[in-house]
């Protein structure tokens, strides 16, 4: 079962340490509302967006330059029957020097295909790690939203 956990990797010419710094600047790449601290051992923080996710991660792993590590303390997912689904599970970040590259390893460990929620939660976490996060690593700035920048550009310009 460990093999259907949702993982997903790429690849940057940064540096471990500033694969890490971005990685713990939650802020910068996962949209919605954050509340709590999210680049110390043992920090608890708060994800919500608008009313369809809530979750409470503790930060169980820091090793600078290699690795971060997060468990789901409590989830509230409103788009599938067990809201709970994301409870107990781990969120790890694996960094390692490839050659001249830096490798970025993402797994949501119990994230698994039985999961009502996997195909929309693996289809955002694709899209916030290799897109948002890639881009806080690679360029210095992301955009979470930038779907919901488009729609409210939309309606501004009618």
């Amino acid at each position: 079962m460990n093999d259907q956990n949702f993982t997903t990797t790429f690849t940057v010419d940064q540096t471990p340490e500033e694969a890490f710094a971005a990685i713990n600047n939650v802020r910068g790449w996962w949209s919605g509302e954050i509340e709590g601290s999210t680049d110390k051992l043992g920090d608890e923080f708060t994800y919500r967006y608008e009313d369809v996710h809530c979750s409470k991660q503790k930060i169980t792993e820091l090793i600078p330059g290699r690795r971060v590590g997060w468990l789901v303390l409590d989830s509230q997912l409103n788009f599938v029957n067990d809201r709970s689904e994301w409870d107990s599970t781990k969120i790890t970040f694996e960094i390692a020097k490839k050659g001249d590259k830096t490798e970025v390893r993402f797994t949501h460990v119990g994230l698994v295909p039985d999961y009502e929620c996997y195909g929309a939660c693996s289809n955002a976490w694709g899209s916030y790690i290799n897109g948002s996060l890639r881009s806080l690593i690679t360029a210095g700035k992301a955009e979470p939203n930038q779907k919901e920048e488009r729609k409210k550009e939309k309606k501004a310009s009618l």
